[in-house]
């Protein structure tokens, strides 16, 4: 509150002077808001001091002293956040929360508590003595606050870091501060050093970006998101979390903000950040909490700037056993006897960010021994693997999957993992090990595993080399599991089952869920995500129909008739366990009738 209140209370003879000039002297010596020392000295009533500075703000108020505020309510901000932002929520109206503070136009309080509530929020001015014996009132038992100085502040779960004074190549020295802990250094993992040209329009080192990307970034790991999308536009920069594989916007900063923005990610990522023309990739590996996460990072120019994309890779979430990623028993079962073999080649296909990498990774967690040399050529490497050798592909030197397939068959190797077969090259390398007495394991980008078989031809390999070599393909998509908290049963019409093609009779006297939307799941109704896989083993039968040309319909319709469970069908066998939603199933398959 600045002095204006003071001059708006004087103008409408509440207060004189001499009261004025006594509270700004005390405002002086102890810091903090004018109208707390206003009616601490009994100048003005603190009812009387709510409608002013509503009207001074044009902003309805609040009188928390004729509010009764329901405990859940209450426990919805900590006792630490409402004393930083001056803060008391009120009242949970459908998805928004209407809270009473001192300050509110400060934004970024409000955005904060936005996403750690994952709510609408409704801001009501409230002076900042009702304030503190809220507190008092509501966080009885609450420890005080250490002071935490300007340069470093702490706020409930998310990020917020400031850096002053601080040079662009100091930056690994900054310490992260994430809910309750202290940790040194937010980046661990060291990047190339490269000179920067720091001809950018605001210095970000003293800039409160600095504090709002790194609250972003701590705030989606919070949440369990695997990108965040930095999106500029011609009056704002729209920000997306994916979680759960569907994006949600939690923020639109000004334009201003931009430039600042991609520069301090480019920072993080060990990018230039002079060069706006040219698409480029950054990794960086960040403590948030207790918890190591990989970052991944790409720029894109667009009309309206560079947009930036982060893809997070939580090491603590990454569960690499086959076991419990999805598959059903019987795939499962041939999927393990595939990547047992001596010899062959093993695809798992499908979109990016369905979980190929993972799946793949967990087939050589389970491999993994003292008697077995594993290599891995990646781009880029996602985790490491104890006792796995992993290479990181580098196309600026010459370092291709293809090229490091050829070193590698001189190294002696049991199992050789490829991170991704792109080419006729590649793909002939990897047949012809898998010919000479090794395991390949390996991903493409297909729809399903019949049509893999028609990708690799059309890239130029020899279908008489494919069916020889190739043991198995398994493809997979990553479905929303039902929030366990707030799911209810719910009825699915015949005629809506008839229409997406699935048998009524079947689910008869199943019980069908959704979720309603709680807190636990950010109210979207769903809270983490479960592999759905086919599993296509290549037997004689398949063997002869690639080598006679057949198409994908007709390697499925055999593959099919030999028990094979495709996708949708092992989505339906989830959604009959309750594991999963009607409309989850139908926006992740198609049906095969």
């Amino acid at each position: 509150m600045n002095i204006r209140i003071g001059q708006i209370l004087i103008d409408s003879g509440i207060i004189s002077n001499k009261q004025l000039e006594n509270a700004l002297n005390q405002q002086s010596e102890g810091g903090g808001r004018l109208g707390y020392y206003l009616v601490s000295s009994n100048a003005i009533s603190e009812t009387d001091l709510n409608k002013y500075l509503a009207r001074q703000q044009n902003i309805e108020s609040a009188n928390l002293d004729e509010i009764d505020i329901d405990e859940n309510t209450i426990h919805l901000i900590s006792a630490e956040i409402a004393r930083r932002y001056e803060v008391i929520p009120i009242e949970i109206v459908g998805r928004k929360l209407i809270v009473a503070m001192t300050d509110p136009n400060n934004l970024f309080a409000i955005d904060d508590l936005r996403f750690s509530l994952g709510m609408d929020i409704e801001a009501h001015i409230t002076a900042s003595s009702m304030i503190r014996k809220a507190i008092a009132k509501y966080y009885p038992d609450s420890e005080a606050l250490v002071a935490v100085d300007d340069s470093s502040r702490r706020v409930g779960s998310t990020v917020q870091t400031s850096i002053t004074n601080i040079d662009e190549d100091e930056i690994e020295d900054v310490d992260l501060l994430v809910g309750d802990e202290v940790f040194e250094s937010m980046i661990v993992e060291d990047t190339d050093e490269e000179e920067y040209d720091e001809d950018i329009d605001l210095d970000i080192a003293d800039s409160p970006v600095v504090k709002l990307v790194n609250s972003l970034i701590a705030d989606a790991v919070r949440r369990g998101a695997s990108d965040i999308h930095f999106e500029p536009f011609e009056r704002y920069v729209r920000v997306r979390f994916r979680i759960d594989g569907v994006l949600h916007e939690v923020m639109r900063p000004s334009r201003k903000y931009r430039s600042a923005m991609v520069s301090r990610l480019k920072i993080l990522g060990g990018m230039n950040i002079a060069d706006h023309h040219l698409p480029q990739d950054g990794r960086q590996k960040i403590l948030v909490g207790k918890r190591f996460v990989d970052l991944r990072l790409a720029t894109l120019p667009t009309l309206f700037g560079e947009k930036v994309e982060v893809r997070l890779l939580d090491r603590s979430k990454v569960v690499l056993d086959l076991g419990k990623l999805g598959f059903e028993e019987e795939p499962l079962k041939i999927f393990r006897k595939a990547i047992r073999r001596p010899f062959g080649i093993v695809l798992v296909t499908g979109p990016t960010g369905c979980g190929k990498t993972t799946t793949l990774y967990s087939a050589l967690t389970e491999r993994n021994d003292v008697e077995v040399n594993i290599m891995t050529a990646e781009n880029p490497v996602e985790f490491n693997l104890k006792g796995i050798n992993q290479v990181q592909m580098n196309a600026d030197v010459g370092l291709t999957f293809a090229n490091a397939l050829r070193a590698y068959l001189r190294q002696d190797p049991d199992i050789i993992m490829v991170g991704e077969i792109r080419d006729k090259e590649t793909a002939e390398i990897a047949i012809r090990a898998a010919l000479t007495g090794h395991l390949v394991l390996s991903t493409t980008h297909t729809n399903d595993a019949p049509s893999t078989i028609n990708r690799l031809i059309d890239i130029g390999t020899e279908p008489f080399m494919l069916s020889t070599s190739l043991a198995c393909i398994a493809s997979q998509r990553l479905i929303r599991k039902v929030c366990s908290k707030c799911k209810a049963e719910i009825r699915v019409s015949d005629e809506v089952l008839l229409d997406a093609g699935i048998d009524p009779e079947r689910f008869r006297k199943v019980k069908l869920f959704e979720g309603t939307g709680c807190s636990y799941c950010n109210n979207t109704g769903y809270k983490g995500r479960i592999g759905i896989f086919e599993v296509m083993t290549i037997d004689e039968e398949i063997r002869q129909l690639i080598e006679g040309d057949a198409n994908s319909i007709e390697i499925e319709k055999a593959a099919l008739s030999k028990g094979m469970i495709n996708l949708r069908e092992s989505a339906l066998r989830k959604l009959e366990r309750g594991e999963t939603t009607y409309d989850e199933v139908i926006r992740e398959t198609i049906s095969n009738y």
